[in-house]
């Protein structure tokens, strides 16, 4: 399994970062991100921590672990310049908030994100065909969620990114140790959503390419 959209007790997750992983790894883990929720009240000293865990993690090559932010709530024009900020602090996986169905997030936000060219865009909700076309032109990954509430909309995203074109990934938003889940697992949530085995590979492929890119 490799996730692309985890929480610690940085920001909303139960737990310190080395237990996050250590847990994913007997979960089967391969690796991971560690995306915490920040704006522009902490972004500074939650990607110097998770850097300086991932130095320490990742001395041991059977596993990769890659510091993140998911960048969430921000005002709409201030979206890009955040993202830019993120980048130059050392995030090297940027998510952005999507248009879940279960929060208020602030119409725009998805094509706002897409524009900035996010790495991943997390549960955006009724995405529409204009927001995909853009996403694929712009290499942002359209997340497929194993979280509830957020996977309400995950049909929908499927559905949408499978005629289009999108870039799909299976990730957790994973915020306390049960979140966490197996590639059994990922393909259950793929399947839920109305993909096939064929997509769930390509799925493994896009978190793959992704990885290599990042790592």
């Amino acid at each position: 399994m490799i996730d692309f959209h985890t929480h610690s007790i940085l920001s909303d997750g139960v737990l310190i970062p080395s237990e996050l992983v250590r847990r994913a790894r007997v979960a089967g883990y391969t690796a991971m991100a560690i995306t915490d929720h920040v704006d522009e009240s902490n972004i500074e000293q939650v990607i110097r921590q998770l850097i300086k865990v991932s130095a320490q993690i990742n001395t041991d090559k059977t596993f990769t672990l890659v510091p993140g932010v998911e960048l969430t709530h921000i005002p709409l024009k201030h979206i890009p310049k955040m993202v830019k900020k993120a980048r130059s602090l050392g995030a090297r996986i940027v998510v952005g908030h999507g248009e879940t169905l279960s929060e208020p997030v602030e119409p725009g936000a998805n094509i706002a994100y897409i524009k900035a060219r996010v790495d991943v865009l997390a549960h955006p909700g009724l995405i529409t065909d204009e927001e995909c076309v853009l996403a694929v032109t712009n290499s942002v990954h359209l997340e497929i969620t194993a979280r509830g509430g957020h996977n309400t909309s995950n049909g929908h995203v499927a559905s949408v990114a499978k005629r289009l074109g999108g870039l799909m990934l299976v990730n957790t938003d994973s915020h306390a140790p049960g979140d966490l889940i197996s590639d059994e697992r990922a393909l259950k949530v793929a399947l839920g959503a109305g993909l096939d085995e064929k997509d769930f590979r390509r799925i493994q492929k896009n978190a793959k390419q992704l990885l290599e890119k990042v790592r």
